[in-house]
């Protein structure tokens, strides 16, 4: 059954699966099998109560202890949200400065060794939502520009952006996925991805449709992604090269949207993540706008790879 259900298009052996894999910086992740990232919402929400807010709890841990346990090469977190109150919602992890503690730092380093107990690569994945942080959880989130997110009815699931300042851009955006990056790495986990794809904030800066700034982060190819590559750079700053510690990034291929960013785009970005030295970089595609979860053609739908074709490109 299995071989019907998922076809191979070459003959190619699937034992390069159990093979290491070698990143730039020297890491060895110890097979090809990864766990991609999802969104568990099983953290605490206590907004009133920094200390208290985005604190992993035993369902959560008890989940990464089945996953850790499970042999994979490398195991990403669901998003780990960067900012108290730009939430992707109610539930989600939080990594700030204002609600450190004791309790939350053990808490995460307790996560980092569930993951890693059958050898693989403990991969924290942080996020900012931006514009497409829950009504519920914030009305008035941050965002590239202040372009509120379609719905309908309009406002019934995200409020209207307030478009960051260029130095809000650097105290609110850079300066939170730095610090949450470097907290990563202190409570042991062995690398970061940024998440760049799905319509959450650094996708807002590299999106024509989200991104109408007139600023240094805005316009041109280059400025659109700007906001990425100076937060690559200051966390590499902050955690010494020597650590093997991985920086890779989760980034969209296509948005399938009107203006939406192109996989000529994604070529540019790709590029220059690679000229940056990323470690690794996941594709995906679409937005909350404009999901791309399903398969629309006959091409794909018979590999089960929703984003192939764009790959290759």
């Amino acid at each position: 059954m299995s071989l019907k259900r998922f076809p191979n298009a070459l003959n190619v052996s699937s034992k390069i699966l159990g093979e290491q894999l070698k990143f730039p910086n020297g890491r060895v992740a110890p097979n090809r099998f990864m766990k991609a990232s999802m969104s568990e919402r099983l953290s605490t929400y206590s907004p009133e109560d920094p200390k208290k807010h985005g604190l992993p709890t035993e369902k959560i841990l008890n989940v990464y202890d089945k996953w850790g346990n499970g042999q994979f090469g490398m195991i990403i977190t669901g998003n780990v949200l960067v900012d108290p109150t730009n939430l992707e919602d109610a539930g989600n992890a939080i990594i700030f400065k204002e609600g450190d503690s004791s309790e939350r730092r053990s808490l995460y380093t307790q996560w980092a060794q569930k993951m890693k107990q059958d050898g693989a690569l403990a991969i924290m994945q942080i996020s900012h939502a931006g514009r497409q942080t829950s009504v519920k959880v914030n009305p008035t989130p941050w965002g590239a520009s202040d372009i509120e997110l379609k719905t309908d009815p309009p406002g019934s699931r995200y409020g209207k952006p307030i478009a960051l300042t260029t130095e809000q851009v650097q105290t609110e955006v850079i300066d939170r996925f730095v610090y949450a990056a470097k907290y990563a790495y202190e409570c042991g986990f062995d690398g970061i991805q940024l998440h760049g794809a799905f319509g959450y904030l650094l996708t807002q800066f590299t999106s024509p449709t989200t991104n109408k700034r007139t600023d240094k982060y805005g316009g041109s190819l280059e400025n659109r992604n700007r906001l990425i590559m100076e937060i690559y750079d200051e966390i590499k700053k902050e955690i010494p090269e020597s650590s093997g510690f991985l920086v890779g990034i989760k980034t969209n291929l296509k948005e399938w949207q009107d203006e939406g960013s192109s996989v000529e785009d994604a070529k540019f970005f790709c590029e220059a993540y690679e000229k940056k030295k990323f470690d690794f970089v996941e594709l995906t595609g679409g937005t909350a706008e404009k999901f791309k979860f399903e398969h629309e053609r006959e091409s794909t739908k018979v590999r089960e790879a929703f984003f192939v074709e764009f790959a290759d490109a």
